[in-house]
């Protein structure tokens, strides 16, 4: 339980100053990318009984209800393999395994986004915390937070909630 917690405090602890950071490192960040904007931009607009049938009851508590999975149980925690990581509930590219990597807080992580344009960052003040939501930008799914202790050249660390994740291996030949 006691380190449930610490994983818990760990990845939610931040202040206003860090959110201020988080911003800047953003637009020092801008990325590139070549894929079809209309993947990105067209939204997904559904009902709370449409999610609710699409989505398992997991997939629902965490992309629409802004739930957060037990840390260190996720599918994607330890996955690594070459591939592209997709938003469950619309099916929108967010990530790639190349930007992946291990930060032992229990939940997936990455250090930057596919493409600009396919989150949205979210000020999150709930549970007495200032931290920065990561919502899918096409179908408004929580995924997670962002902070600014990522160890790469980016300097942040996206920490994603597995279960609001799809994985689709590269096809190597």
């Amino acid at each position: 339980m006691f380190l449930i917690i610490v994983c818990f405090y760990q990845c939610n602890h931040y202040t206003s100053h860090n959110v201020a950071i988080i911003q800047s490192k953003h637009s020092q960040n801008k990325i590139k990318t070549d894929l079809p904007m209309d993947s990105i931009i067209n939204k997904i607009e559904k009902t709370d009984e449409q999610w609710k049938k699409d989505l398992s009851p997991e997939q629902y508590k965490v992309l629409r209800k802004k739930g957060t999975e037990r840390p260190f149980t996720g599918e994607y925690n330890l996955l690594d393999a070459q591939g592209t990581y997709y938003c469950a509930g619309c099916g929108a590219a967010l990530f790639t395994s190349e930007n992946k990597f291990l930060s032992n807080c229990g939940w997936p992580s990455f250090d930057k986004i596919i493409a600009e344009g396919t989150v949205k960052e979210v000020i999150d003040s709930s549970h007495n915390m200032i931290r920065v939501e990561v919502v899918c930008a096409r179908c408004d799914g929580h995924l997670g937070h962002v902070f600014d202790d990522g160890p790469t050249e980016t300097g942040m660390r996206y920490c994603i909630n597995s279960v609001s994740l799809k994985f689709e291996k590269d096809n190597i030949k």
